[in-house]
């Protein structure tokens, strides 16, 4: 059998083309060759391994057709057939290659009980987290000689956002996902001489985008996104490293409650000039309240705490069949750690956000954040804009350190600029000249 295979990798794919992690990302940014480096891994895999399967899937089928269906028949027809009720090529050697697409939230479904050696998302942010955790689930083999793998290619923005950047760009991991399971290859289109020699003024496409679309599709910056609430956010402003603040610094705290959802605990610091620290984060799910306000206390050793401000339903009765029980202010409280009632008022809220992530005058922003603060970090520029009022965030998204935020800033309100005072004319009974009022400094 003799095929032709067209193209040579740039480095970025060939570093994509020999990792074998249980999950390796690719991308990043517009150009970077992604569809390419996929096709390419999945058919050089079914040929170096006798009797693999491989699932590649795209969400929408006109997109799996042009990007992968029509690119792989030119490229492996004859000498590999393509069976179009199977949806798939068959090797000479027994591999299996599947072309798939996840339309709708439930499509996903259609692979329950179905096992494959290598699963790819590509573009794997228009999958949903859901989506490619029950994918997962299929990636699965009894192969001695192979272990599972999954490949993604992605770029920012899109409804998995969130789920790509907290696992290969923040690299925060939950329950049992091992940091040595992820690698992030990242490729933008200056790593692609093929595009640039060919199609040189896409760059120029590229650099001419919107700020928040430029950061993202040229620079890779998972910090920005297609509706972004806070486009403000900067990380290069906004993150700093660790420092020792001054005991003396004004200090207090900002609780977003849940148990089931994450219950998250800020601490902030005021600088004499104004400024806000965020300086310390507690993120923790499933625990009980006692052991949260015994966290907090024993977090705070040693430093003097004005107030807590907590999310309202703190202060709601617990208990069974209408019999009342401590409130979860009421068991902070009891473990030396009072909590006063947050303003809630959501619009105001997060229009304080807003301001606080502003560049003052003088250069810098109001707020700063240690990076320590990972979820805070995490999760505020991921945040989008609800579908029904753009002037509130979705429901949809991980949102309690930002609300925690959002309750500490709320605390401490801007001061109102100072009113110039108003030039009162009245005239000199005697003269009939016309006097300023006293005390005006002028206009």
């Amino acid at each position: 059998m003799i095929l032709h295979l067209e193209g040579t990798p740039n480095p970025k794919q060939e570093q994509f083309f020999l990792a074998s992690a249980r999950h390796v990302a690719y991308g990043g940014a517009r150009g970077g060759g992604k569809s390419w480096a996929m096709r390419r891994k999945f058919v050089l895999l079914a040929f170096r391994y006798p009797g693999l399967r491989l699932l590649l899937l795209r969400r929408t089928l006109p997109e799996l057709t042009e990007n992968h269906l029509l690119p792989l028949q030119r490229e492996l027809t004859p000498a590999v057939p393509y069976h179009a009720t199977q949806r798939a090529f068959l090797f000479p050697n027994g591999s299996r290659l599947k072309l798939g697409y996840c339309d709708r939230e439930a499509d996903v479904f259609q692979y329950q009980g179905q096992e494959y050696d290598v699963i790819g998302l590509e573009e794997a942010t228009h999958f949903s987290e859901s989506q490619m955790q029950f994918l997962t689930t299929c990636n699965r083999s009894v192969r001695t000689d192979f272990k599972p793998r999954m490949y993604y290619t992605c770029n920012p923005g899109g409804v998995g956002h969130a789920w790509v950047k907290r696992l290969f760009i923040d690299r925060d991991y939950r329950n049992s996902e091992r940091q040595e399971d992820y690698v992030f290859i990242p490729a933008r289109v200056t790593d692609n001489p093929v595009l640039l020699r060919t199609n040189p003024q896409y760059l120029e496409t590229l650099e001419n985008l919107p700020d928040h679309l430029r950061k993202a599709y040229l620079d890779g910056d998972w910090d920005v996104l297609e509706g972004q609430f806070f486009q403000e956010f900067n990380r290069s402003l906004h993150v700093v490293h660790p420092t020792r603040l001054p005991m003396e610094w004004k200090r207090f705290r900002a609780m977003d409650w849940g148990y089931n959802d994450p219950c998250c605990v800020l601490w902030f610091a005021v600088a004499p000039e104004g400024k806000l620290y965020v300086y310390r984060e507690l993120y923790l799910r499933k625990t009980l309240s006692s052991e949260i306000a015994k966290r907090v206390g024993e977090l705070s050793s040693g430093e003097r705490i004005a107030y807590t401000v907590a999310s309202p339903d703190a202060w709601q009765q617990r208990g069974l069949k209408g019999a009342e029980g401590e409130s979860i202010a009421e068991v902070f409280s009891h473990n030396g750690v009072p909590l006063i009632p947050a303003d809630n008022a959501r619009v105001p809220g997060w229009q304080r956000v807003r301001e606080a992530l502003a560049v003052s005058p003088d250069g810098t922003p109001e707020l700063r954040i240690f990076e320590t603060c990972r979820n805070l970090i995490r999760t505020l520029p991921v945040l989008t804009f609800d579908a029904h009022d753009c002037e509130d965030v979705s429901d949809n998204c991980e949102d309690h350190a930002p609300e925690a935020l959002r309750y500490g800033l709320m605390s401490r309100p801007r001061p109102a600029p100072e009113q110039k005072q108003k030039r009162v004319y009245r005239y000199d009974p005697l003269s009939g000249a016309p006097t300023a009022s006293p005390g005006f400094r002028g206009l």
